[in-house]
């Protein structure tokens, strides 16, 4: 036995009854702004770090313009 719209929708009148509209809309939106949050980390992360400069490096790339 599921649930029908029936089920549903009386579901949803009682969250609005205990939590109000104004609550249950800036849930949503806390949970949206943390997802974009998460997506915006996900990308971060998949940028490639560029490679510390030691001499190790300096070695292997030598046409890099040296300071000083």
């Amino acid at each position: 036995m599921g649930l029908s719209a029936q089920h549903i929708l009386l579901l949803i009148v009682i969250a609005l009854l205990l939590f109000g509209r104004n609550k249950i809309s800036d849930l949503m939106g806390d949970v949206a702004k943390g997802i974009k949050s998460f997506k915006k980390g996900m990308a971060e992360d998949d940028e490639p770090k560029p490679m510390p400069r030691t001499i190790e490096n300096e070695a292997a790339n030598p046409d890099r313009s040296k300071v000083g």
